[in-house]
């Protein structure tokens, strides 16, 4: 039954907490699927996120963009059909690294703004680091890929929310006082005219769950990872991208 199955690539370790939920999302929903003993076929190579998040704050993105590459080789060596890279961040460089890698990409936006649309909705409000939410790369793929309003916190939230990704989350910290906060923030952006929130981290669903909002949750680390077992098990239409240097 699992003859063609395609084998999935992780790119991970950014953090590594967030990591493992894609590892057990995808595992639980194959043998959901498939029932018995059955499991997903994954090649992972996970990074130290701490030289990571340096070159993120040092601005280095050619710097990170090799390290992404370096990382797709080594996934596409052990076996990979596709590969995900399991941080919303790091894909601020996903189309140079998709330039530069032949295995193709199932990208974190590409899964989240089909969810979105299936849904019905038009307008979201963005959560993520500081990178995520400002520069620009997911707000422009929601909304020029998905026809996707995406509305971002005002300052102090913004640093809110990148400063309990940094500096909770990443460390593995869990903090009620922060939820309070992040479920503050997102009913500013209902306010503001979301109609859903997307957790554009994928530390942030360690967090935020779908009773703690305001709004309907879109969780970017398991639409993410149930694409892959879409993908991985022929069992539904996906985007991905043809790599190569082309």
């Amino acid at each position: 039954m699992t003859a063609g199955m395609k084998v999935i690539g992780l790119l991970g370790g950014m953090s590594w907490e967030s990591t493992a939920d894609y590892y057990s999302i995808i595992n639980q929903e194959v043998r959901k699927r498939l029932g018995g003993l059955h499991s997903a076929k994954i090649v992972m190579y996970s990074l130290d996120f701490g030289p990571v998040a340096g070159l993120q704050r040092e601005g280095d993105w050619q710097g990170l963009t090799a390290m992404m590459a370096e990382g797709a080789g080594i996934l596409e060596r052990g076996g990979a059909d596709f590969f995900l890279i399991c941080t919303n961040t790091m894909h601020k460089v996903a189309e140079e690294v998709e330039r530069v890698v032949d295995l193709p990409l199932l990208h974190i936006v590409d899964a989240t703004g089909a969810e979105i649309r299936n849904r019905g909705i038009s307008a979201v409000g963005l959560l993520g680091t500081r990178f995520t939410m400002e520069d620009g790369f997911y707000r422009e793929r929601l909304s020029s890929g998905y026809g996707v309003e995406v509305i971002i916190p005002e300052e102090p939230g913004r640093r809110a929310v990148h400063d309990i990704i940094f500096d909770e989350l990443c460390r593995g910290e869990v903090l009620d006082s922060s939820r309070e906060r992040l479920t503050t923030v997102i009913e500013e952006l209902r306010a503001g005219g979301a109609e859903g929130a997307v957790l554009g981290c994928t530390e942030l669903p360690m967090l935020i769950r779908a009773g703690d909002s305001s709004l309907p949750i879109f969780d970017t680390t398991r639409i993410h990872a149930m694409g892959a077992v879409d993908l991985a098990l022929g069992a539904g239409p996906v985007t991905i991208r043809a790599g190569g240097t082309g």
